[in-house]
């Protein structure tokens, strides 16, 4: 493309199986951090790929356009990922949302890319509810005037030149993709219409024209233009796809990325949508100015002296990459460039130019000064750390933040400054001033913070509680930036109470006298502290003991309480709350605090009420049955069905390998626990041997790459649908029709009527198999509005003297969510062929 050569190292970047020469290119002085700041000095141009979920970002392209031609680039996604699946833990729900959103984060900063997310918080209404097969679904859960509302509200703000949602507005792809690129093609004009969303303007925001829109397809004939982004980087010493990898390793909880080898790739575009003149040109910037000096050509006559100035900033700005890998260089000339920039602004709110082009420009502007200060700050030497002496806060305590900055540069930096940042209402005390430092010297700055009575509560998706602004002056130029504190830093309640278990069942048909619970508190606060803890029960409940008091000695430490829950023996079928709370201080605390920390994200918190859930309903259950349950680490299913009161026993390694598996009567597979357990699949046969000698094997969903052999796994062939995406039944409310409603499976213990299938959450069923043996009997079908029903929900076939029964009904999200029928439901499964 023509924009990459602009600069020798553009070139050389096309040129890449050529000797490569220049200092840039030399692997012992390439520095990647100060790269990343200067290449984007080089266009002006910004770009926004737009999608539904974490990781629906076209990695390997943004990656080019941002690390290999610097153009300002981000991700807007729609949700946060809450109704997928968890392949590092068995968080789901808000917590599954806050990790792919954190990990969506990290990713981007491999690629120079900034994701934002049109949901705002947990449980917003933009949430992911799962797999969909319509934009109209899609957009009647979400709420259309709202998400349509935040997405025009994001491109005002915004102001991308390019837009380019991920995915074609076709049936094969995920409704929530679909919705997001129908979405976006409305906006193309809406954005730019000061009759939509008027509100808007009244706070601030101007109309925005995005100049063109996109959509990637699957090939040159159908494209526009065509675009090699295979090319090896000599900075990053890999190819832009396979940086694009290395972002996506970062979604861990998707289990994202592949190691790719280094050849050509190709990303084919459509214009659907353009509001510029390309005078026939079928290069992705024709008719977007790329840079300051193209924006100068667009400058009307009576602006000459304008276009000059323009020129002018535009060779300031390509002296600074010039100046590569030359940091003091690269400092010396950022600052005149920046300054010019400065001036930049200035002259053109005064002159006499058109709304929209003066709107564009000052924009420009401000992106340049915005990256100019970041480069100022990379090629300074200035290194800062910032801490607070305690990362998780209360309310009405105080700490300390200690900024420490060090001169690693050339060049003396005066009026080096770090001011704190803090939510409204704190309070902030130093007796600090700012510093002249020269080479080599160091500052200390620190901070009292006060945090009110009444400060809000961590959530994970607010910015971050405090940051530093460190700012300092070399000549008459002054840089500001921001940096981040260490870790977390979190308001959390005094205490934090976790139960267990969270979720209970009371079973109608046979009511314990006593239901164990444990609370767990955990200090919060500094020092020494005592918490009195309580449960609150329904009406006509026990509870025992009444209360209890704990003592704390320090931060951090936790302590358990034993509870004991009397139900009625009368108890009626429905739905039922236990709350727990504790007092501190006069104070009353009622919230969990789920502890959320993964190595490749860090650590962040979710709170939500100290509430346990309990459902009571008839369950049945054969009173010797016996089961072995081999988790996956991606369901808590056996938990749940222990609490319900079924023997159950979580099988390790050593009891796949070498224990007495006959003593159960049924042995079930957690979801996906051939990709989890290779323990399991390396006694694969032994299970194989349990069931041809009288057991009974219930082998939960799995995807067809989760070490499934369509051959070898089961006892005959099974193969599970491929692609995953059209073999799934998304409709909560599907009917389900029982072919064989006589078999035990629906029969014995409980009796399964319609109203076992009724209140199911989410789906029906995932990934169903496509082919499988004749000696396989089929029990159930169901299928989507307007679609051909499936009939491989339940499969299970003699072998032997057992039986073997595949499901990829979604019964583990059943019963997680204390729906009755999925307990039924899979109490019967498991106790097939029980005496």
């Amino acid at each position: 493309m023509k924009k990459t050569l602009l600069s020798l190292l553009s070139l050389l970047l096309v040129l890449a199986s050529l000797p490569l020469g220049g200092s840039a290119a030399n692997p012992d002085e390439t520095n990647s951090e100060l790269w990343n700041a200067v290449k984007p000095l080089e266009t002006t141009v910004t770009f926004l790929n737009s999608g539904a979920h974490p990781d629906d970002e076209r990695s390997d392209f943004l990656a080019y356009l941002s690390r290999g031609l610097g153009v300002k680039t981000s991700s807007l996604i729609a949700n946060r990922g809450e109704g997928g699946q968890n392949e590092i833990g068995d968080e789901l729900d808000n917590a599954l949302g806050i990790i792919r959103s954190r990990e969506m984060i990290e990713a981007a900063k491999i690629t120079g890319v900034k994701a934002y997310h049109l949901s705002e918080t947990t449980s917003d209404p933009i949430y992911d509810f799962g797999f969909s097969k319509t934009p109209e679904e899609t957009l009647q859960k979400w709420g259309e005037e709202l998400t349509y509302e935040r997405l025009i509200r994001f491109i005002r703000t915004y102001q991308p030149d390019i837009l380019m949602p991920s995915f074609q507005n076709d049936d094969t792809q995920h409704g929530h993709h679909r919705t997001m690129t129908i979405l976006s093609e409305r906006a193309f004009t809406d954005a730019a219409d000061p009759t939509v969303f008027p509100q808007q303007l009244k706070q601030g925001l101007s109309v925005w024209q995005v100049k063109k829109l996109y959509l990637p397809v699957s090939s040159a004939d159908q494209a526009t233009t065509s675009i090699e982004i295979g090319k090896y980087d000599p900075i990053y010493k890999m190819t832009y796809p396979q940086l694009g990898e290395q972002s996506r390793y970062l979604h861990k909880s998707q289990g994202m990325g592949s190691d790719i080898p280094a050849a050509p790739r190709q990303i084919h575009l459509d214009l659907k949508q353009s509001a510029v003149d390309t005078k026939s040109e079928s290069d992705l910037f024709a008719g977007v100015p790329y840079n300051f000096t193209e924006w100068a050509e667009k400058l009307p006559r009576s602006a000459s002296r304008l276009k000059g100035e323009f020129n002018y900033l535009q060779r300031n700005l390509d002296a600074v990459i010039e100046a590569y890998p030359h940091a003091k260089r690269v400092f010396s000339t950022s600052q005149k460039a920046l300054s010019n920039v400065r001036s930049m602004t200035a002259q053109v709110k005064k002159a006499k130019l058109s709304p929209a082009i003066k709107n564009d420009l000052l924009h420009k502007l401000s992106l340049k000064e915005e990256q100019l200060q970041n480069v100022s700050y990379v090629s300074s030497g200035l290194e800062v750390q910032a801490k607070a002496a305690s990362k998780i806060l209360t309310k009405g305590q105080n700490t300390y933040v200690t900024i420490t900055m060090k001169n690693n540069g050339k060049q003396t930096l005066k009026k080096v400054a770090a001011a704190l940042n803090v939510p409204k209402g704190w309070k902030t005390k130093t007796k600090s001033k700012d510093v002249n430092l020269a080479p080599n010297k160091s500052a200390t700055m620190t901070y009292l913070v006060e945090v009110p009575e009444d400060a809000a509560y961590y959530h994970a998706y607010d910015e971050s509680t405090i940051t530093t602004s460190i700012s300092y002056k070399y000549g008459s130029t002054k840089t500001s930036i921001k940096e981040e504190l260490d870790g977390t830093i979190a308001v959390l309640p005094d205490v934090g109470l976790t139960l267990s278990p969270e979720d209970t069942v009371v079973n109608t048909a046979d009511v314990k006298e006593e239901i164990p619970v444990t609370v767990t508190l955990k200090n919060y606060t500094e020092g020494k502290e005592s918490a009195k803890v309580a449960l609150k029960a329904p009406e006509n409940w026990g509870v025992h003991p009444q209360n209890a008091t704990v003592s704390f000695n320090e931060k951090s430490e936790e302590k358990q309480v034993k509870f004991t829950l009397r139900p009625p023996k009368a108890i009626q079928k429905g739905e039922y709350q236990v709350k727990a709370a504790a007092t501190v201080n006069g104070k009353s605390f009622d919230s969990t605090v789920q502890e959320i920390s993964y190595d490749h994200i860090g650590t962040f918190y979710y709170q939500y009420p100290a509430d346990i859930n309990t459902v009571a309903f008839e369950l049945l259950k054969p009173a010797s049955l016996k089961v072995g349950y081999i988790e996956s680490g991606f369901d808590k299913v056996a938990d749940y069905l222990s609490n319900a009161g079924l023997n159950i026993t979580k099988l390790t390694a050593a009891d796949l390998a070498e224990g007495d598996l006959s003593q159960y009567d049924t042995i079930v597979t957690g979801i996906r626990a051939y990709l989890s357990r290779e323990d399991l699949k390396a006694n694969n046969a032994r299970l194989l041997e349990y069931v041809e000698n009288g057991g009974h094997l219930v082998v939960q969903y799995h995807k067809p790459g989760d070490g499934w052999d369509a051959l070898k796994t089961a006892p005959y062939p099974l193969t599970l649908g491929n692609p995953s995406i059209r073999w799934r039944v998304t409709d909560e409310r599907a009917t389900v029709n029982v072919s064989k409603p006589e078999s035990a499976l629906f029969t014995y213990p409980n009796k399964i009527t319609s109203d076992d299938w009724s209140n199911w959450v989410q789906e029906r069923g995932l990934y169903f198999p496509m082919e499988w043996d004749e000696r396989y009997e089929t029990f159930i079908s169901m299928a989507d509005p307007n679609e051909e029903p499936f009939d491989g929900g339940i499969l299970m076939a003699k072998y032997g003297n057992g039986t073997y029964l595949y499901t990829n009904l979604v019964l583990y999200r059943q019963i997680q969510g204390q729906v009755p029928g999925g307990y039924r439901i899979m109490t019967n499964v498991i106790s097939y062929g029980a005496k």
